[in-house]
């Protein structure tokens, strides 16, 4: 499903960057199965999947599609598409699910990219619930329509939208071959098993922790609106082979678009647990079921209605990863690095124009700097945690929009000094062609990567606009502006804490 997607795929954010997930859920929507792409879509996924199912009867060749992040999305640009499964010897109703989830580059909102310095959510894009985008195998194009009217690049939108249906044709194709030589019973059986799998080793690595409460907060820079940090602050405790993690005490949710849903921050309360694992398991829903996840309901990692969202999904995702690291840290100290970047750096570029086919809406995460730890240095120039995509390739990005990139290199000496020094970001300057509006949604400008073990922390990133007579301005870690053609918009990226005395 996942080489499906990306080879038909006609945006460079999900061809190139790969900036999608596909997975597999059982008839509960529990997620037996996912490709490996997106760590931020492991948890929240399934729940999306689940809201699906609350929408009523599902038939034969039905696909839904939402993107409501207060029903089981990230964010809105994060498009979900759903389709049943059923299998020749089925019981009534569907055996299995397939689904995807895909990063479109423009939804809508105020501002190209749906990625907006935003304070509510409907200033972000269009709210899509569960809905059929097709029934009984036909698309019900008045509902594309609907969709396509409301985004700035319907050509680019309608084919990746397209792309998705199609990956999920490949799942239920392979879910049918599998079943007429293996049987739905022993599909069922095995499908329940791997979820039991997936417990029993979690369970097993936190038999191995000391039981006790492990504490720690770290903070986000801003929210785009005030200069006040916001706190997230966690308490793991582990006994018996079970964790609570509890995130009581963290701030509430805020103006700006930092807030994250519950699916996020459960992505990334999984998300971490799986790094402690001593291998690879295969990525289900069973790992959840030794952590018990306590996130009080209208907090930064558990916003309500109609808190905006754009960001919590990209940048306080990787800030809850930093502080369960930092409190795990505690009990294995011998085994968690330093923080990386802590920022997935969102750069959004584009213009509408009368022609659909000239208007265009790039977007892209840029990678930093990995923390150093007891294995090593971090490495430089790498998305790390809860992004796992590739860049944008300067060939595809030239190729495809009215840009030019002129700088894209290593910001060397970035990284925090230590036994293991941290990997250094990267800088990445790129001219516009044509007027347009640029968003940015960073992080880790004004508070550093924290070090490890007497490690220094990394140093901060930085956001310029170079005018073409050369003159540079400073720009904030949430801004949107109107720049013109010979503007270049300049990216710096954080490097990675240092982890360990230097020598």
């Amino acid at each position: 499903m996942g080489t499906a997607l990306c080879r038909a795929a006609l945006s460079p954010n999900i061809k190139e960057r790969r900036d999608f997930s596909c997975l597999v859920c059982d008839a509960g929507g529990d997620m037996i199965a996912q490709a490996a792409h997106i760590p931020v879509h492991l948890g929240s996924a399934p729940l999306s999947v689940k809201e699906a199912l609350s929408a009523g009867t599902i038939n034969p060749g039905d696909v839904l599609i939402l993107n409501d992040p207060f029903r089981g999305g990230t964010h809105l640009p994060d498009l979900t598409m759903v389709a049943p499964v059923f299998l020749h010897d089925d019981p009534p109703g569907p055996s299995f699910y397939v689904s995807n989830r895909a990063h479109h580059a423009d939804v809508g909102g105020m501002s190209a990219g749906s990625m907006p310095v935003s304070d509510e959510i409907f200033q972000e894009g269009i709210i899509i619930p569960p809905v059929r985008l097709v029934k009984k195998g036909r698309m019900d194009e008045e509902l594309l329509a609907l969709f396509l009217a409301n985004v700035r690049t319907p050509l680019e939108r309608e084919g990746d939208i397209q792309a998705q249906t199609a990956a999920l044709n490949i799942g239920i194709r392979r879910l049918e071959q599998i079943s007429r030589t293996r049987g739905t019973d022993q599909m069922t059986h095995y499908a329940q098993g791997l979820k039991d799998h997936s417990e029993r080793v979690l369970a097993s690595v936190l038999r191995s922790i000391p039981d006790g409460e492990y504490r720690a907060e770290d903070f986000l820079d801003d929210d785009g609106f005030t200069a006040d940090p916001i706190l997230i602050r966690v308490a793991v405790g582990i006994k018996g082979g079970r964790a609570e993690i509890d995130f009581t005490g963290s701030a509430p949710q805020v103006r700006g678009n930092l807030n994250a849903v519950l699916a996020i921050t459960v992505s990334a309360v999984l998300y971490v647990f799986r790094l402690i694992l001593p291998r690879e398991i295969p990525a289900n829903s069973g790992t959840l079921r030794p952590l018990k996840i306590i996130a009080p309901p209208g907090s930064v990692v558990n916003a309500l209605r109609p808190a905006a969202v754009a960001g919590g999904n990209v940048e306080t995702s990787q800030r809850i990863v930093d502080v369960l690291l930092k409190a795990l840290a505690q009990a294995l100290p011998d085994r968690i690095p330093a923080a990386s970047q802590g920022t997935m750096n969102n750069l959004a570029i584009g213009a509408a124009h009368p022609d659909p086919s000239r208007s265009f809406a790039y977007y892209e995460t840029i990678g930093g700097g990995a923390g150093g730890g007891p294995e090593g240095p971090g490495a430089s120039g790498i998305h790390s945690h809860m992004t796992n995509t590739l860049n944008t390739p300067i060939e595809a990005l030239e190729s495809s929009y009215p840009l030019l990139v002129e700088t894209f290199r290593l910001r060397k000496g970035s990284g925090g000094a230590g036994a293991s020094p941290g990997g250094d970001g990267i800088r990445r300057d790129i001219r516009l062609l044509q007027p347009s509006t640029v968003t940015i949604i960073s992080e880790r400008r004004s508070l550093p990567p924290y070090g490890l073990n007497n490690g220094a922390p990394g140093k901060t990133g930085k956001n310029f606009l170079i005018r073409p007579d050369g003159s540079q301005q400073e720009l904030q870690s949430k801004v949107s502006l109107r720049a013109e053609p010979d503007d270049i918009i300049s990216i710096r990226t954080p490097g990675g804490g240092g982890w360990g005395q230097e020598s």
